[in-house]
């Protein structure tokens, strides 16, 4: 068994005085209390048994660890895994001391000459490896004696894990992975992936407590999840090296810029700061997700972007040791952005536009003669939209419009115009646009800055209500409808129907008030009032009012609720 009690230290690290000495043997209670005393193991150079340890190497400097194997033909497992850098490890073994091994009968050696006849002596290479995956070494049948595991990472300065059992069969902290351990792409679409995978055994067999977390990014596969890890915390403590000289226990997560979570469910967390460590500005978080979604063995990514490659990595982790083992990482390309189809514009004419929530249309308006200047007039019917235009390639505008907006850009001989509409988050968009290259030829109405109607408190009775609107310097023909609503009508329920795109021809006849034309050439003075009269005491009703332009197209003002006197 691997001997684990602080003499073991003193016995093979440290020149003290010399007295007669006696390797133990592994008491399991006393092991179990070092193990969860933090102390114990504080500036250590010894594995434990049964547990993995976390720790750091500097590039270009060796470390080294010890263990000892009291009887032959002990089962013997040791797991090294790189976080974020290839190693380079070796495994070997020299015999003990005569004297010192099992319960050896007589006075055994000096300290100081026991120490000498193990490390002056080369050890018997038993494995060594190179390189950034998870590797092991098993052992049915080990020899007894003082085991070294030497590491090097020869790249950078790194962070690695290390476990050691002489009891493999019974611990099994890994989970276990099934015969088939790669994962399944099942479902692709433009920016969703769905991945399917077989259950560990150590979940469906064993019962163990198995969670799956999935890692998704566009650079590679993953070996590990502590690489993950380390990837994901590049910009954190993490990487913050304990200062040269210094051992620290491999338990203290601390010292290494870990918190310790033992909530499974969560993500492990990283301290922004270390006392072994200075503070390093934040660079920019890597494209790099990470999610754990349970013991569920299906599972839909979302949100990609159509037409990239992205690398998945699914990991088994098990929530009583939180120890983790990778699957097969797989990669897939999302499918492509359906094309576009461009929509011509004909000089002067409206043309209808509908935009899905989130999505985009293309337009295009090539002038048949030469122009001295291009009008695009929009009306966004719902919602604010983005407009980009583009000459031949070369981006002139991009705005937020909401109502009606008008451009007006200098024109160039066969000039092509390329119209970019890029829909609301909220909801569907509808639009309609008009280019022209005739600057006098504009089928909106000209708006004021504000659009709404005002009601007039004081002048409401039980049969009428008075309200006011503003209008422009342009002479444009204004209708004004009334709907009966119920008393429960809200402003959720009126903003649901702020299609300013519907016109007056989509209303009742009963519900028409009147229509007049109206302008000032003093844009201050450019007020209207109206009374609508003949309404019901108590009731609320809706109004609109519509301005219609020269070539017949209407845009509606924003809804007034009013409610008229209960009593007079």
């Amino acid at each position: 068994m691997l001997l684990l009690h602080c003499s073991l230290l003193l016995l093979l690290l440290l020149p003290l005085a010399s007295r007669p000495q006696k390797l133990p043997t592994r008491d399991e209670e006393l092991f179990q209390m070092q193990i969860r005393d933090k102390a114990f193991f504080h500036d250590s150079s010894v594995i434990p048994d049964g547990a993995e340890i976390s720790s750091y190497l500097f590039r270009d400097t060796p470390k080294r660890y010890f263990f000892v194997v009291e009887e032959d033909n002990t089962p013997l497992a040791v797991t090294v895994t790189p976080c974020d850098a290839p190693l380079e490890w070796k495994l070997s073994v020299q015999e003990l001391p005569e004297e010192a091994s099992g319960e050896g009968s007589g006075d055994p050696e000096p300290l100081e000459q026991q120490k000498q006849q193990i490390t002056n002596e080369e050890g018997t290479e038993l494995f060594s490896y190179k390189g950034n995956d998870v590797e092991y070494f098993v052992s049915s049948t080990s020899l007894s004696g003082l085991y070294q595991l030497d590491l090097l990472s020869t790249e950078k300065d790194t962070h690695f894990k290390v476990y050691a059992t002489t009891t493999p069969e019974s611990d099994q902290p890994y989970p276990e992975l099934p015969y088939d351990p790669r994962i399944d792409v099942t479902s692709l679409g433009r920016t969703t992936v769905t991945l399917a995978w077989k259950p560990s055994p150590t979940a469906s067999l064993l019962k163990q407590p198995i969670q799956y977390c999935i890692v998704i990014n566009k650079e590679h596969n993953f070996k590990s999840l502590c690489a993950v890890e380390a990837k994901l915390s590049s910009d954190d403590a993490f990487m913050m090296a304990p200062k040269p000289g210094l051992d620290f226990s491999p338990f203290d997560f601390a010292h290494f810029g870990f918190s310790v979570d033992n909530n499974s469910g969560k993500e492990r967390g990283f301290l922004k700061s270390s006392k072994f460590g200075r503070q390093t500005p934040s660079k920019p978080r890597v494209d790099l997700h990470k999610v754990c979604i349970g013991n569920k063995n299906i599972f839909t990514v979302s949100d990609l972007k159509p037409d990239t490659q992205y690398y998945f990595d699914m990991f088994a982790v098990n929530t009583n040791t939180n120890m983790s083992t990778a699957y097969v990482g797989t990669f897939a390309r999302t499918k492509e952005e359906a094309k576009q189809k461009t929509v011509e514009l004909k000089d002067g004419k409206v043309t209808d536009v509908f935009i899905k929530r989130k999505g985009a249309k293309f337009l295009r308006f090539a002038p048949v003669s030469s122009h001295q200047k291009v009008t695009f007039s929009v009306h966004s019917c719902l919602d604010a939209v983005q407009i980009q235009v583009r000459r031949d390639g070369k981006l002139l505008l991009s705005q937020s419009v909401e109502g009606v907006r008008q451009f007006q850009l200098r024109g160039k001989a066969k000039a092509k115009y390329l119209i970019r509409l890029k829909g609301n988050k909220k909801g569907a968009s509808m639009l309609k646009v008009l280019a022209t290259t005739r600057p006098n030829k504009q089928s909106f109405p000209s708006l004021p800055e504000d659009t709404r109607i005002k009601a007039f408190d004081k002048l409401r009775t039980c049969s009428s209500v008075t309200v006011a609107w503003l209008g422009t310097q342009e002479r444009n023909k204004f209708c004004i409808y009334k709907r009966e609503v119920d008393d429960n009508y809200n402003e959720e329920q009126k903003k649901r129907e702020q299609n300013q795109c519907l016109g007056p021809d989509t209303r009742k006849k009963s519900e028409k008030v009147l229509c007049k034309y109206f302008h000032s050439q003093n844009i201050q003075k450019a007020v209207t009032t109206e009374t609508i009269r003949g309404l019901q005491p108590g009731k609320s009703y809706l109004l609109d009012v519509y301005v219609i332009g020269h070539g017949g197209h209407s845009v509606k003002y924003q809804s007034k609720l009013v409610k008229t006197r209960k009593f007079c």
